[in-house]
């Protein structure tokens, strides 16, 4: 035994299986991280806007994951296990969590055509009058409706529609169900948080219902089966937790905990997100309303499809890596020598702040004198102009802290504390929609930690007021841009 690990007390496994990497982290008693792993996960593009996941492929990176953060923490083992991952798409399993067919990705678009039919027929807006969440091609509403119609056979071998993590945690315990916020959307009903039957009838899913598996309040919780042990070299018994999904996850383990608190995930998407205390679906349908397991609160969501992804697709262009994006930047002044984007590169278009499947990108302003780092300070621009459309949107009142992949870059960090003219708060690292499900775990099954220590700031970025007061004038050029541009997307 490593005795001088042994006396760190108590140590809780998170598990954060993303859309590109699954990452595990095991965490003292104090929030400190012990070892941190992480594996790849392959996405699959078998058609034109068509995104998926195999499923044994994402529980093997899981498993991985487990063993090597577990021989690099050595002993004493987990006292708890807690999995979260990516929300929304679409995993169809049998009885035993066995896919029946590749999982359908958040990141698909093969639902274009289902979701304009629905908005033009008013269901898009009826639904968000429900719950307050809205559809988009990669809800799982949307794509249960394209299976219906082009694979119905699939959904009949199925036992459930499931989300990401609750695949995970049903093959590592045998338990069937979901949490609170993976069950907000699409079909939620808030008044008793089960599913809501006019919801199903509007998508033409209601004779699908027994799909859906049951919702576990706060979280689903179960011990670790002999199966599931054989997968992950840990004790039967373990228990195990599933969810919240990421983007709350991720508000848990930064410290949201106050109405008007507010995160910023710059990640594969640009998640923006407030805690509120009040369910509003009056208003322009926009964004979501995910429950949280504690009554009376919900986290106002505004994940827009943008994000590094953008980011990563103007570097793959530029034969660049995202080292040099800090560097670019500082080789770029604010306004990125007249360059100008539009960042919608997703398969699915847009969700937030608005809705439109056709949403494409766009460059503008390009010279002769363009250089590689203009293109990439554009586009980082422009994904900063992104969130700041999305918190105007929701009631940001308090602080605003900020995780993801995208707080690796101080420069990209200090462009969006100038556009959204705030100070950006860094939530503690590392992993912190892993911490994020350890904390939510921990309460659930009774473990008391100091959560404050567990989710102390890194570190505050101050905006810089006269590049701020240039970025608001930027700001309003990007939202001409894509009024000019959005009848282009329909066109095209």
């Amino acid at each position: 035994m490593d005795i001088a690990a042994a006396r760190t007390g108590a140590r809780y496994l998170g598990v954060d299986v993303g859309t590109t990497v699954t990452k595990a982290a095991m965490f003292g008693e104090n929030g400190e991280a012990l070892a941190v792993a992480s594996r790849p996960t392959r996405l699959m593009r078998p058609a034109p806007d068509h995104v998926e996941h195999n499923t044994d492929d994402v529980l093997r990176s899981v498993t991985s994951v487990i063993t090597d953060v577990t021989r690099a923490a050595g002993s004493p083992r987990p006292a708890a296990v807690a999995i979260t991952g990516q929300g929304d798409g679409c995993w169809l399993v049998d009885a035993h969590g066995q896919g029946v067919r590749p999982a359908v990705s958040w990141m698909d678009g093969r639902a274009d055509g289902i979701l304009s039919s629905w908005e033009e027929d008013g269901i898009v807006d009826a639904v968000y009058r429900i719950n307050g969440n809205v559809l988009f091609p990669g809800a799982q509403a949307c794509v249960l409706r394209w299976l219906e119609e082009n694979e119905p056979r699939t959904l009949d071998r199925a036992a459930t529609a499931a989300y990401c993590k609750d695949v995970i945690v049903q093959r590592l315990t045998g338990l069937r169900a979901t949490d609170p916020s993976d069950a907000s959307l699409p079909f939620s009903d808030p008044a008793d948080g089960g599913y809501s039957a006019e919801a199903l009838k509007l998508c033409g899913l209601q004779h699908r219902a027994h799909l859906l598996a049951p919702v576990r309040q706060p979280l689903p919780v179960a011990p670790l089966s002999a199966a599931g042990a054989a997968l992950t070299g840990l004790p039967t018994g373990t228990p195990v937790t599933g969810g919240p999904f990421d983007l709350p996850a991720c508000a848990a383990g930064a410290g949201i905990s106050q109405p008007g608190d507010g995160l910023l995930i710059i990640g594969t998407t640009l998640a923006c997100q407030v805690l509120t205390d009040r369910l509003d679906v009056s208003g322009d349908a926009a964004g979501m309303h995910l429950a949280t397991g504690q009554p009376g609160r919900w986290l106002r969501a505004l994940p827009a499809m943008v994000g590094c992804a953008s980011l990563d697709w103007a570097l793959g262009l530029l034969g660049m890596t995202a080292d040099q994006v800090s560097t670019a930047i500082e080789q770029s002044r604010p306004g990125a020598g007249g360059v100008e984007a539009l960042p919608y590169l997703a398969p699915s278009g847009e969700r937030a702040p608005f809705i439109d499947p056709a949403a494409r990108g766009q460059l503008t302003g390009l010279r002769l004198s363009t250089t590689r780092e203009d293109i990439v300070r554009a586009v980082c621009e422009s994904i900063a102009f992104a969130a700041r459309d999305c918190f105007e949107a929701t009631p940001l009142a308090g602080p605003l802290l900020v995780c993801g992949g995208g707080v690796r870059s101080r420069s990209w960090l200090q462009i969006f504390a100038d556009v959204l003219r705030r100070p950006l708060h860094v939530a503690r690292t590392p992993e912190v929609g892993a911490r994020g499900a350890v904390l939510s775990a921990l309460a659930v099954i009774g473990h008391e930690v100091d959560k404050d220590t567990w989710t102390s700031v890194e570190t505050v970025v101050e905006p810089d007021s006269a590049t701020a007061d240039q970025y608001d004038d930027a700001f309003g050029r990007y939202l001409e841009h894509r009024a000019a541009a959005r009848p282009l997307w329909r066109a095209t």
